[in-house]
């Protein structure tokens, strides 16, 4: 893994902490092409009691 691989890793590690401090119920999804994330997709349920 070289340094620009760990720099990626850290920035897609904080968008997906950044994406839970905000979730409460739901799932996230990485889209990963040729062996690297290109995507985030964020679903989050809404719980109607």
């Amino acid at each position: 893994m070289g340094e620009k691989d760990s720099v990626d890793f850290k920035v897609v590690s904080n968008h997906i902490e950044k994406m839970l401090e905000t979730m409460k119920y739901g799932s996230i999804t990485l889209v990963v092409q040729d062996g690297k994330v290109i995507q985030l997709e964020k679903n989050e349920k809404v719980r109607i009691r």
